[in-house]
């Protein structure tokens, strides 16, 4: 403990981390207060009985939780950081497949500008899209919140347009800042208190379940000692990596006399046991939207029923098994997206590398593609589980808001990312010669920097 507070005092002593720290914190404050400003023509009072009268939970539930609870209180933040997620996404997708993306991403800087123009322009039509449906989510009669405004059919679809819109660039813009001027990735930062800030409601609405339906206080203290373990193994998943050792050869350069020894160094190639981050659980909850989406077209706003809600609640076991299924499935076609074995052995082969006992070229890509089949297969296996734990923990009786906070992908941004946070501050210690965060003054993340936008 004392050396805890010893490392506070030194991380307020280094002005620019400390500034880094506070104007982090402005702008997240910013971004929470933003949340609980109602759009125009919305009665917040009758809003709120509303919601509490038809719950939260479902996917719409998840979504509110990454938007920081501004979906169900009609706020000028209801979309979130979401659209802008989802346009990274799609770049990120392009810049894989399409030869021109791929030309322009390797422009260096320019390249990387274009990319992040194209980026926001994306932006602003993903948000315009879900805008226009939020305002159809409003006057249907499944979300149950159309008495809550005033006149849906005036001027009040164009304005929530407008509003919302302008509400996502606004948080893209704060999430932008924070990575130029603050501590770690904005983007991650702002979803992850987005997620953060409903755990202490669900800390007390578990609490209380259990204290009054007579389970105790004692059961309540078995699930949080549940839940830190299955931190600790989120933990291991996100920082585990398979180093391959990669030998480069000795050459001289130089020219006369003055020729000198280069090369002869042994690196390692990490790879992660999670190359895909949080991707395929996104892909695979994206394609579980679409039950409850077709329900609502089919059913004229009712309520699906039969198979359709099963596939729509994501807690059932029919919904579980299926997004545990489609999330090995994309582990492997989102691994193999990113991660080129071709590409990492001829670059290898130009630079004078060889992995010891492996012959250069098509056997190097082979090895190195053996050995991320190997390890890609269990990293999806605990990767599904991890996404269909909440299923287990309401099972177990645990109940629905608290659950999702036992994985998914709220687990695996918040773990990331406070990994991520956590290594740039012990950097900016180690830089002035401090002592790091951990007893032993190494980085936090041996495998690499964990950056949860990098993989959103």
């Amino acid at each position: 403990m004392k050396k805890f507070i010893e490392t506070l005092k030194n991380i307020w002593k280094i002005e620019d981390l400390r500034n880094r720290i506070l104007y982090t914190l402005g702008l997240l404050l910013i971004f929470r207060v933003g949340t609980f400003i109602t759009l125009p023509g919305v009665d917040p009072v009758e809003l709120k009985r509303l919601v509490e009268a038809n719950g939260t939970g479902g996917l719409l539930g998840l979504f509110n939780t990454f938007a920081g609870g501004a979906f169900y209180r009609a706020g000028i933040f209801a979309l979130g950081i979401m659209p802008y997620i989802s346009a990274s996404i799609v770049m990120q997708l392009l810049t894989l497949v399409v030869p021109t993306f791929q030309k322009i991403q390797k422009d260096g800087e320019s390249g990387r500008r274009k990319i992040n123009q194209y980026t926001r322009f994306l932006t602003v039509v993903i948000t315009a899209f879900q805008a226009i449906a939020y305002v159809a989510f409003l006057k249907s009669g499944q979300s149950g919140l159309s008495g809550a405004v005033d006149n849906l059919n005036g001027i009040f679809p164009i304005s929530t347009l407008i509003i919302l819109t302008a509400g996502t660039l606004f948080v893209m813009w704060l999430g932008e800042k924070i990575t130029d001027g603050g501590i770690g990735n904005g983007v991650s930062l702002l979803i992850t208190v987005g997620i953060i800030a409903g755990l202490p409601s669900a800390l007390i609405g578990e609490f209380s379940a259990k204290t009054t339906s007579g389970g105790g206080a004692l059961v309540f203290f078995i699930e949080l000692l549940f839940l830190l373990g299955v931190v600790l193994v989120t933990i291991a998943l996100v920082q585990a990596t398979r180093k391959i050792p990669v030998q480069y050869a000795k050459r001289m350069v130089g020219r006369g006399g003055k020729m000198a020894e280069v090369g002869g160094a042994r690196q390692f190639i990490p790879l992660k046991l999670n190359a895909s981050g949080v991707m395929p659980i996104i892909f695979a909850q994206a394609l579980m939207f679409l039950p409850s989406t077709i329900a609502g077209f089919v059913g004229g706003g009712q309520a699906p029923t039969g198979i359709l809600a099963e596939l729509s609640n994501p807690f059932s076991l029919i919904s579980s098994v299926l997004t545990f299924f489609l999330v090995v499935i994309f582990t492997y076609f989102y691994t193999a997206l990113i991660i080129n074995p071709n590409q990492m052995a001829d670059d290898m082969k130009k630079n004078g590398g060889f992995i010891p006992g492996v012959r250069p070229g098509k056997k190097t890509a082979s090895f190195i593609e053996g050995i991320l089949d190997r390890i890609t297969l269990p990293g999806s296996i605990f990767l599904g589980l991890i996404a269909i734990l909440p299923t287990f923990a309401q099972l177990a009786g645990v109940n629905a808001n608290f659950a999702l906070f036992y994985g998914g992908t709220s687990l695996l941004i918040m773990v990331a990312v406070v990994l991520d946070t956590l290594q740039q501050i012990e950097s900016h210690l180690l830089m002035r010669h401090y002592d790091g965060l951990m007893k032993s003054g190494k980085s936090i993340n041996k495998g690499g920097r964990s950056r949860v936008g990098a993989s959103v």
